[in-house]
């Protein structure tokens, strides 16, 4: 009898056990793809200007609410959605406090429609029209997590609460290297709103759309939270020293930095005999700068020797340069068994210059994209003497040439033994 029962006991003991490995593997699956879910904060002005009706026939607040009813609807399940408005709160004229309305209408999380909906429903047009605050409590909202994360600010007037910038608010975001993209959408804009919402747009590698009917608004803010559900790839946040000797030591991946006007970048890379370091980089121009410029990205040795270069130029009607470079680095010989790696130092430098009265700082963001890869063996190197596949058409060409010259020998003669006999 008591054998039987701690037989009884122990199986359930086990059978508890096994319940508990179970359970935990599955809660650490659900935080984890909790963490990785894309986040999109919609930031909505809701001030007094938004009471014009010009838009379909309608206010532009009246558009506005029916364009988030129609997205609401069509959120995929996956995205983490969230609401944010700006000017819905404070309807007087004391400037210090109009500046701080900004609120979290519905929070960033799993999207329950209806109760969102139902926010929405209570917004009127009120108060002023603080971007750059709304911005930075935004960026909050979307804190934490490995997905990716999108603002979507929708507005139909600039900002009223300088000096604070929004454009500078935006590089500030872009520089903290948390990969945060902000979309604009401007209501009906005059030229002013354009290049604002444009260079919030542009500091953060996102786009601005002008909105003038209310299809218009539900198709940009359906394709932007749509975007927001598609994989990618979050660059590495570093920072590159101002010599190789110094220089962080990278491996295969994508990194993105912040390069000072005439600052130089440098960055290490370890390629073991019969590698290939294959890296690029992109510099663009978030802010307003002078025409006529390049980018130069140098692969030279430990010892200042250059490798290789790759070099680019733009002339003001691209934001973005890039460019890159490739280093096969030889098999070891056969007499050496473990031949050392050997440390590349990248060297990135821009000519970018700032405009008259453009901040220069933070720097302007880079993107650097590194690959190492086993290069081609001897045998199979498709790349011989430099013309790689190019062997089989130059064989191609003599063979053609070389038929062609005997079709054409032949008919000269057919055509001389006719002339003579005729």
């Amino acid at each position: 009898m008591i054998t039987r029962t701690r037989l009884a006991t122990g199986v359930c003991a086990l059978l508890a056990a096994l319940a508990a490995g179970m359970a935990f593997p599955a809660g650490a699956v659900a935080d984890e793809t909790s963490a990785m879910a894309p986040k999109v904060d919609l930031v909505l002005d809701v001030s007094g200007s938004m009471r014009a009706r010009d838009i379909d026939g309608q206010s532009r607040m009246a558009a506005a609410k029916q364009a988030f009813n129609e997205v609401l609807d069509a959120t995929p399940e996956e995205v983490q959605l969230g609401i944010r408005t700006l000017g819905a709160n404070y309807p007087g004229d004391d400037r210090k406090t109009g500046c701080k309305d900004t609120a979290q209408l519905y929070p960033v999380g799993p999207l329950d429609r209806t109760e969102a909906k139902a926010a929405v429903a209570t917004l009127a047009p009120t108060g002023w029209t603080p971007i750059g605050p709304a911005l930075l409590k935004a960026a909050d909202d979307l804190d934490g997590g490995e997905g990716s994360k999108r603002i979507v600010l929708i507005s139909d007037g600039e900002d009223t609460c300088a000096p604070l910038d929004p454009c500078e608010v935006a590089r500030e975001i872009a520089a903290k290297g948390i990969g945060l993209t902000i979309d604009t959408l401007g209501l009906v804009p005059n030229t002013k709103l354009r290049q604002q919402l444009s260079c919030i747009a542009e500091a953060t590698g996102g786009t601005f759309t002008s909105v003038e009917h209310t299809d218009e608004l539900t198709d940009k803010v359906n394709q932007l939270v749509d975007r927001a559900a598609d994989p990618v790839v979050t660059p590495v946040a570093t920072t590159g020293a101002d010599q190789c000797a110094k220089a962080p030591t990278l491996k295969s991946g994508l990194y993105t930095d912040r390069e000072e006007f005439g600052q130089q970048r440098w960055y290490r890379v370890n390629v073991e005999p019969g590698q290939e370091l294959r890296a690029s980089v992109s510099v663009s121009a978030d802010r307003a700068v002078n025409p006529s410029y390049g980018v130069l990205l140098r692969a030279v040795t430990e010892r200042g020797r250059e490798i290789v270069r790759g070099e680019a130029a733009g002339n003001g009607r691209t934001d973005v340069v890039s460019t890159g470079v490739r280093y096969p680095k030889a098999e070891a010989d056969d007499d050496e068994d473990t031949a050392p790696a050997e440390a590349v130092c990248l060297q990135i430098t821009h000519s970018f210059s700032a405009g008259s009265g453009v901040q220069t700082t933070p720097g302007l963001p880079l993107e650097l994209t590194i690959d190492v890869v086993d290069g081609a063996s001897q045998s199979s190197d498709v790349a011989s003497f430099g013309l790689g596949r190019g062997w089989w058409l130059l064989g191609a060409l003599i063979l053609t040439g070389f038929l062609a010259g005997l079709v054409w020998g032949w008919l000269s003669r057919w055509r001389l033994a006719v002339w003579r006999t005729n």
